[in-house]
């Protein structure tokens, strides 16, 4: 008996984000394109912001699972435009991350043509909190555990938790 191939794309989709590893890469809409192109596994992907220090581990771990399920001959493309927005988050992307105790991003800012204004000050996100559902949470910094997230904590069950912020 002959087994067929596996599709590349859904190999592809099984791979975690190494920062968020509740999500795959195409939950989190990074992953871009997979296709077969004259016997190469070509796959775009796009970073969540240019210089992203985990493309050189998501990339590796593309090439491992690819190459694992049979394909010899596979290229990993950065494709940088048009950026990555948080809006390409999957709707089970986005109940993956409440599951894991990080509020997901809002609607991501609108993007105007042309240079992007500075802002200067406090963030104004909000995030309800994803343990209890409370709107009434406050952040405590900017940053949290990647680049990508803000550490907030609610003031109803007081427990922290992270915020994707909108990009």
């Amino acid at each position: 008996m002959v087994t067929a191939a596996p599709d590349p794309r859904a190999v592809a989709e099984t791979v975690t984000d190494p920062e968020l590893p509740a999500l795959t890469l195409a939950d989190l809409g990074v992953l871009r394109d997979v296709r077969v192109h004259d016997g190469t596994v070509v796959v775009d992907l796009t970073p969540t912001y240019t210089g992203c220090p985990a493309m050189g581990v998501m990339r590796a771990d593309l090439l491992h699972a690819l190459h694992a399920a049979g394909f010899d001959d596979v290229e990993v493309r950065t494709v940088l435009s048009p950026a990555w927005s948080t809006d390409w988050i999957t709707v089970d992307g986005r109940r993956k991350l409440a599951e894991a105790g990080i509020a997901p991003p809002g609607p991501a800012p609108e993007r105007a043509p042309g240079p992007v204004p500075l802002q200067l000050g406090p963030s104004r996100r909000t995030a309800p909190c994803p343990l209890c559902g409370s709107p009434d949470t406050e952040e405590l910094s900017e940053f949290g555990a990647t680049a990508c997230t803000a550490l907030r904590r609610c003031r109803a069950c007081h427990e922290p938790y992270e915020h994707m912020k909108e990009i």
